[in-house]
C-alpha cells in the first residue's frame, strides 16, 4: 500500500512469442520467467497483490505456482498486433469492479527480469508525490540519436537534421530509452485509447544497464544467462 491506498502487480505474459518461442515460460537461472516478475513484486513491501495476464494455460498455471493470481486475457488481446496499454485498461476495468479495486497499478514485463524491489520503490515514491500520475524506469540509450543514420536509395543521412555523428561521445547530449523495468500509474489516470503507458503527468526512474536487460531474442537470453552465471546479478 501506498498512505492506505492499495497497489497492484500486473504481470502481463501471452503464450505466443516469435523471438523466442515460450520464452514466458522458460528456465532463467532457478525459475522460469515469468516468476521473475511475480517474485520481485512479492518482495516489494507496497505490492498488496500480484496478478499474471494471460492466455495460456501453462503460463497460468506457473504463475498459480509461483504465488500470483491470473487474469484470463481475451484472444483479441493477446495477437502479435495487440497493445500492452489495452491489456492494461482490460486489467484495470476488471479490477475496478471487484471487491478490492486498487488506486494504483505497476507492470512488471517478464521480459526485463533483473529488476530489484528498489527500483518498483523508487517508482512509487514517485507516483506518491502530488501531480504525478505515472512513472516508468529508463537507462541510457544504446545509441545516442545524434549518432543514427538514414539511408536512402544507398546513401547514408544524419537521422536527425541536426545530427553530429562524428562528435565524440562525451559531447552528446545524455540520451535514454525505455527499459521495460517498471511503469507504474494512478488507475483514474489510464486513458481510454492509444499505445502509450505514460498516463497524464509522468516522471522517469533510471536505472543502470546491468538492470535493465530486456530479452527480446536468443542473444537476449544468452547474455541474461552469462550475467547469471558470473555474479553480475542474482536469482
Amino acid at each position: 500500500m501506498i498512505g492506505g491506498d492499495s497497489v497492484v502487480a500486473l504481470v502481463p505474459a501471452r503464450g505466443g512469442s516469435k523471438g523466442v518461442p515460450g520464452k514466458n515460460v522458460r528456465e532463467l537461472g532457478s525459475k522460469p520467467l515469468v516468476a521473475w516478475p511475480i517474485d520481485v513484486a512479492k518482495e516489494t513491501r507496497a505490492i498488496d497483490r500480484a496478478i499474471v495476464s494471460t492466455d495460456d494455460e501453462e503460463i497460468a498455471e506457473i504463475a498459480r505456482e509461483w504465488g500470483a493470481e491470473v487474469s484470463e486475457r481475451p484472444a483479441r488481446l493477446a495477437t502479435d498486433e495487440s497493445l500492452v496499454a489495452d491489456t492494461v485498461r482490460y486489467t484495470v476495468d476488471q479490477l475496478a469492479s471487484s471487491d478490492d479495486p486498487p488506486e494504483y497499478v505497476v507492470m512488471l514485463e517478464p521480459t526485463t527480469p533483473f529488476r530489484r524491489p528498489a527500483d518498483i520503490e523508487a517508482c512509487l515514491d514517485r507516483l506518491a508525490e502530488p501531480g504525478v500520475d505515472s512513472v516508468a524506469t529508463f537507462t541510457d540509450a544504446e545509441v545516442n540519436p545524434h549518432r543514427t543514420w538514414r539511408v536512402e536509395d544507398g546513401t547514408p543521412q544524419p537521422f536527425l537534421p541536426e545530427g553530429t555523428p562524428w562528435q565524440p561521445r562525451q559531447s552528446l547530449p545524455d540520451a535514454y530509452q525505455l527499459n521495460g523495468a517498471v511503469y507504474a500509474f494512478d488507475v483514474d489516470a489510464v486513458t481510454e485509447s492509444g499505445p502509450s503507458l505514460l498516463f497524464g503527468e509522468s516522471e522517469a526512474v533510471v536505472m543502470e544497464p546491468g538492470r535493465s536487460l530486456d530479452i527480446d531474442t536468443e542473444l537476449d537470453f544468452a547474455v541474461a544467462e552469462t550475467l547469471l552465471a558470473e555474479g553480475h546479478v542474482r536469482d
